[in-house]
């Protein structure tokens, strides 16, 4: 890790960090909060009915993300002194099993397969096989806005057993998972999935560091839960 010291240079009169309107978001993470406070806002305002005291929850959230948003001044940010936005890199660690009641050979085979992701992957667009060992993928911002895209490569394959890959150098995120699979005694198939993130250093690091960190591991958890569904069932659960 390097540590970066940097020199705080003062306000002067109208510039960014004039006044109480001090700037300390980054570009990127203004972008985000302004997707997922509208996200909340539509989402609350839907289910006011059903769970009022959780949309009133949701519209306090909304409002402080749009602030944030529009207002480039994150207030927690603000009373801890923080003038400029920061420029560090963050990165989400997701781990998790489970057992799916198909042959080893069948759920390989068809997580192998890597345009079939994205039907029971909610938050990804699309994955297109550029040749069998690199791949181009897309996915979803906070409620389905804005995009996110990346070239990733199969660095190791044992066939009917483990899978893993990275993202290529350049990419907009840097991200790395393995997959391992496993008979039971039964005759299913344990499956041990590893995914990493993390953001590149800067500006678009802090950015989306913030939005992948908790909402995004819950997401693909979630996603390989639907995998299990799906290949037990042949239906995709919301």
């Amino acid at each position: 890790m390097i540590n970066q010291t940097t020199t705080q240079e003062q306000p002067k009169a109208g510039s960014l960090y004039d006044g109480s309107n001090i700037i300390n978001v980054t570009p990127e993470g203004r972008i985000v909060s302004i997707f997922t406070g509208a996200w909340l806002l539509g989402s609350a305002i839907s289910k006011v009915d059903k769970h009022p005291l959780g949309s009133l929850f949701k519209l306090l959230g909304a409002g402080y993300l749009l602030y944030r948003g529009i207002s480039g001044n994150d207030l927690i940010n603000g009373l801890l002194g923080k003038r400029k936005p920061d420029r560090h890199t963050s990165s989400v660690n997701i781990r998790t099993s489970l057992i799916i009641e198909n042959p080893k050979e069948e759920v390989y085979y068809f997580w192998r397969q890597l345009g079939n992701l994205p039907v029971f992957m909610k938050h990804l667009l699309s994955v297109e096989e550029i040749d069998p060992m690199r791949s181009h993928w897309k996915a979803k911002g906070p409620g389905g806005i804005g995009t996110l895209e990346w070239d990733a490569e199969i660095v190791k394959e044992i066939p009917g057993e483990m899978l893993g890959w990275r993202s290529l150098p350049g990419s907009s995120i840097a991200t790395a998972g393995r997959v391992t699979f496993r008979d039971t005694l039964n005759g299913g198939t344990e499956i041990d999935v590893m995914i990493t993130y993390r953001p590149p250093a800067g500006y678009m690091g802090t950015g989306l560091a913030w939005l992948l960190n908790p909402a995004f591991e819950n997401m693909v958890v979630n996603d390989i839960k639907r995998f299990k569904n799906y290949m037990e069932t042949g239906e995709i659960i919301n």
